[in-house]
């Protein structure tokens, strides 16, 4: 079982599941990876212009399509943010591979609670063992679904013990129970004020205001939104002087993606 999506532009698979937007992604020795989706596992290879989903459901091509934010012409996106500043040009043409997918809300919203005062390593170990002790098994040789907000709301921080979240169990309960009561409505929330939206985020305990930006931007795919971490902070600052992200538009988050991982990869540049 496999789709193939055809025409497919502007996607590096390495540079857009490993740059820290997504936590549930493997990567294998022939540069394929395998990861789990809205409880869908698939393997995912690129071939030329092509991308080769082994396992994936013909059903779910839509799904993985949108996933993959294919409906976006990324080559136009990068032209217009071109033109805004010569360096955001140059962040720009050096990872043009980069796309912002298009996650399950609250799958993003509690990574990135967890994603904290935490590096990309412990952050995918801490997801791994919540996806095995608490998700739903999807098949015999594939990783577990994402845990509901149902299935976490029933839980206390105690039982969240042996994931190893420390302080962060509680922000994970906290969210869980918001979400399973309807406090927080992550689908109408996505289609708040961008100010308003970041707001109703922050009423969960732990959530301030770059995570609720990381929620917004890769969990409800606002691509106006623009996370600012350490990184970003010190980037804006050397490269982009008197700037401020509003300034980059519409596709603020793209802009934001470009810019963090031309940072990362320059260091001397700070």
């Amino acid at each position: 079982m496999s789709i193939v999506l055809e025409n497919v532009k502007d996607l590096d698979l390495s540079q857009t599941l490993s740059c820290g937007q997504c936590f549930r992604w493997k990567e294998h020795p022939d540069g394929s990876f395998s990861g789990v989706v809205r409880g869908r596992y698939a393997r995912v290879s690129p071939d030329g212009d092509r991308l080769i989903l082994d396992g994936a459901d013909e059903a779910d091509r839509a799904m993985w399509f949108d996933y993959f934010d294919l409906g976006l012409d990324y080559a136009k996106v990068r032209q217009e943010l071109s033109a805004i500043h010569p360096t955001l040009a140059e962040a720009a043409c050096y990872a043009p591979g980069i796309r912002i997918l298009d996650q399950e809300p609250f799958e993003a919203l509690i990574s990135f609670i967890i994603s904290q005062n935490n590096n990309i390593k412990r952050i995918t170990g801490i997801v791994d063992r919540l996806c095995e002790r608490f998700g739903e098994p999807i098949g015999a040789d594939a990783p577990h679904a994402f845990p509901t907000a149902q299935r976490l709301a029933a839980l206390s921080p105690d039982d969240l013990a042996p994931i190893r979240a420390g302080f962060r169990q509680r922000y994970i309960i906290d969210a869980a129970r918001k979400v399973a009561d309807g406090t927080i409505d992550l689908e109408q929330i996505r289609a708040l004020p961008y100010d308003e939206a970041r707001s109703k985020l922050m009423q969960i305990t732990g959530v301030g205001v770059k995570v609720a930006d990381c929620v917004l931007l890769y969990g409800l795919h606002r691509l106006d939104g623009f996370p600012l971490d350490v990184w970003m902070k010190r980037a804006m600052a050397a490269l982009f002087e008197g700037i401020e992200p509003s300034d980059f538009g519409q596709y603020a988050g793209i802009a934001q993606q470009y810019i963090f991982h031309y940072a990362r990869m320059h260091p001397e540049l700070f």
